[in-house]
């Protein structure tokens, strides 16, 4: 092991496990798809202007089931498995089901109803199997931990899952943007893991938040070459609903079994940040989702309507290029996700200091267009005045 109770060399192997077969399977689900004919159409909404093949998360799901079969038989990682947990067997099956119902609808555009039902069903399959929320903190008079009968833990599990799962099946609209922002949330939660791995020498309960994000970040890296602009391929429902699920799990493995009322605020900030990581990575979708309904009914519009004024559409007319409006939401989500895990990493003050610092870069690089903007127009005004002299 890398370190006490921290098998850091497992872990990077289970990475590079999911990135490889993924990036092998993705090649091979997209030739199958072009030669059979399986591409999609271009819509109005859509940024891309070439039909493209999608189910790229068959491949990313292949990638998945190779990192935990190779997780499972490494000795240094066997605890997040049975019979010591049901966890990592309950991940397995609820990503199984959620990528099931994303190649149907990729196949077939399922009905919002049908769907919504498949991801219940994918959810509570997870939760029913074992990777659910058994404790919940309320933070108001005081704090309170509340402990969850089975019923209960099922509802809260499915609730969280449903809403990560619509979240990035939502933000997946630009190349590379979902793959990206998972790859992100992952890699930080990850890191939340290896810490709880190192301070509490090696607790069993740390071991499949860490497997599941490890796993996360492999099969995103290993999709991003095929689907970063210009894409190749699109991960398409299957795919975006499956990196929500295993941010949802994650996510639930991480916190859903902690007493918080045990700590003070500061280790409750760092226990709550893998949520606060997987809210950082959707408040841009959320924010989106929450602005388009409130625009089209203004507009005396329906709210599913497709229009091209969400956020990367909004970067795109600011000036952004393609990729570099991807790039300035990475900065975003990366700014608020690290800065939400530096609290269980580092002391508060450093913690925030560093937080603030990215968001100002953050900042600062979605306004590079603006001043690019100006000193275009000014070179351009020099240039005529040369030519054609003072007025």
């Amino acid at each position: 092991m890398g370190g006490t109770g921290v098998p850091l060399r497992e872990l990077a192997l289970v990475i590079l496990v999911a990135a490889a077969f993924t990036y092998l399977a993705t090649g091979i689900v997209r030739t199958i798809l072009v030669r059979s004919g399986r591409v999609a159409e271009i819509r109005l909404r859509d940024s891309h202007s070439q039909p493209t093949p999608q189910m790229g998360g068959v491949a990313m799901f292949i990638g998945f089931g190779a990192a935990l079969f190779l997780a499972e038989q490494l000795p240094a990682l066997t605890r997040g498995f049975m019979p010591v947990t049901p966890e990592m067997t309950a991940v397995f099956w609820g990503a199984a089901a959620i990528v099931a119902v994303g190649v149907i609808d990729d196949l077939y555009e399922l009905s919002a109803i049908v769907k919504l039902l498949g991801q219940l069903l994918a959810a509570a399959v997870m939760s029913g199997l074992g990777l659910t929320w058994t404790l919940l903190f309320i933070p108001f008079g005081g704090g309170t931990t509340v402990l969850l009968d089975q019923i209960q833990g099922t509802l809260l599990t499915t609730f969280i899952t449903v809403l990560l799962v619509n979240a990035f099946n939502f933000v997946d609209g630009l190349d590379g943007l979902a793959a990206g922002l998972g790859m992100i949330a992952g890699g930080a939660i990850l890191i939340f893991s290896l810490t709880v791995l190192h301070d509490q020498g090696g607790a069993v309960s740390a071991y499949p938040p860490a497997i599941i994000a490890a796993a996360l970040v492999g099969i995103c890296a290993g999709f991003l070459p095929h689907n970063f602009e210009p894409s190749r391929i699109f991960m398409g429902d299957s795919g975006s609903m499956l990196i929500g699920l295993l941010l949802a799990a994650a996510s639930t493995s991480a916190s859903g079994k902690i007493n918080m009322s045990l700590y003070g605020t500061v280790d409750i900030i760092a226990l709550l940040s893998p949520f606060i990581v997987v809210a950082a990575a959707v408040s841009i979708p959320v924010v989106d989702l929450v602005w388009a309904v409130i625009r089209r009914l203004a507009q005396g519009r329906s709210p599913f309507s497709a229009d091209r004024a969400h956020i990367h559409h909004r970067l795109l007319s600011l000036g952004h290029t393609h990729r570099r409006t991807v790039l300035v939401l990475y900065l975003w989500v990366s700014a608020a996700a690290f800065g939400a895990v530096a609290f269980s990493v580092v002391p508060p003050a450093l913690a925030s200091a560093l937080a603030v610092l990215a968001l100002v870069v953050a900042f600062g690089a979605t306004l590079i267009p603006l001043r690019q903007g100006k000193l275009g127009r000014h070179a351009r005004v020099t240039r005529v005045v040369k030519e054609t002299g003072p007025a």
